[in-house]
């Protein structure tokens, strides 16, 4: 009864504890946070109490009970403490690379040099978690007795095992190299329009081993990393995100091709989608049914050209049956005459 009390005044005291010590970090932390508002660190690291809250309350409880730490106690409470203690260097890690990140963002006025910094920095986060999260493991596996007796094994086959795991992860080893070459060899960054496998969309994603584009249609294409380091890919965010773009139109020969070549330039004129780089229009082609009209506009970004790509064709078929009907392509479904004789 007496053992069970004392157990629970531990429990009890070092709960009290460990809480107070977690509400005068956030206290001091908040604090900072207030007298440097523009610092994100302060922000971030208030995500930090609840490893804290578990690293105090696991180090208090085995102060308090020191005479009990033997056995299966002493080694959950091992456990416990490297867990907490993993968790809390990932949350302050992730804190640190966030907030200058946050820093470097808001004094950079250049947004390719940003996204790529910021699928750096997310490749590098996830890399200290796995490397944290390794060490961990390998730190709660060595409190085992058992495992430390076959420490000497281990590494005496650690050479054998290496080369079969090599081989058996081929796969998974060459998405993770592929993962580091995107990321610091600026092919793809975060935030930047692509077309990949006939699929136009936003890279929205970048991990170690695999890579989410966003489609306009809101849908989710995976690839892996190693796709964009083995095949080509359109890449429409590199050297500046401004675009060209054309409007196909089949019209008919009577097409008055100069009156529509100065609607369309009104048109731009007034359309808050074109940024007044360029523009044209020009027959491309003629058949024995009709003519190809080219319209060629720019855009200061992808979707304001394909918005203004929309608009254009819209605008034309509309202003050719209005004002010229006889421009639209025709069908011819009559029979040819026949002459007697």
């Amino acid at each position: 009864m007496e053992n069970s009390l004392r157990i629970l005044i531990a429990l009890g005291g070092s709960a009290l504890v460990a809480y107070a010590v977690v509400r005068v970090a956030d206290l001091v932390v908040r604090r900072a946070g207030e007298r440097q508002p523009g610092t994100p660190l302060w922000v971030l690291l208030r995500r930090c109490r609840t490893p804290l809250f578990v690293l105090s309350f696991t180090l208090l409880l085995g102060w308090a009970l020191a005479r009990d730490d033997a056995g299966a106690v002493g080694r959950i409470r091992s456990l416990c403490l490297i867990g907490s203690g993993a968790w809390l260097t990932v949350r302050t890690a992730s804190a640190l690379v966030e907030s200058s990140y946050a820093r470097y963002a808001g004094r950079t006025p250049d947004r390719a040099r940003v996204r790529r910094v910021r699928t750096q920095v997310t490749l590098i986060t996830r890399v200290v978690s796995v490397a944290v999260g390794v060490v961990a493991c390998a730190v709660a596996l060595v409190t085992f007795p058992s495992f430390r007796a076959l420490g000497t094994s281990l590494l005496a086959s650690a050479g054998i095992i290496g080369i079969v795991a090599g081989v058996a992860a081929q796969s998974t080893l060459g998405n993770l190299f592929a993962g580091f070459q995107i990321a610091f060899g600026d092919m793809v960054r975060i935030g930047d329009t692509v077309v990949v496998d006939g699929q136009w969309g936003t890279v929205e994603e970048v991990t170690l081993t695999f890579l989410t584009v966003r489609t306009w249609d809101e849908r989710r294409v995976t690839l892996p990393v190693s796709y964009f380091t083995s095949r080509p890919f359109e890449n429409w965010s590199r050297g500046g995100a401004e675009m060209t773009g054309t409007v196909f139109l089949h019209c008919d020969h009577a097409t008055p091709v100069p009156l529509m070549r100065a609607r369309l330039r009104a048109f731009l004129d007034e359309c808050p989608g074109w940024d007044g780089r360029g523009w044209d229009l020009a027959v491309t082609e003629t058949s024995p049914t009709g003519i190809t009209v080219r319209a060629l506009v720019t855009a200061q970004d992808p979707d304001a050209l394909w918005t203004l790509r929309c608009a254009v064709r819209e605008e034309l078929v509309r202003w050719l049956a209005r004002e010229h009907p006889v421009a639209l392509p025709k069908v011819v479904t009559g029979q040819a005459p026949h002459e007697d004789g």
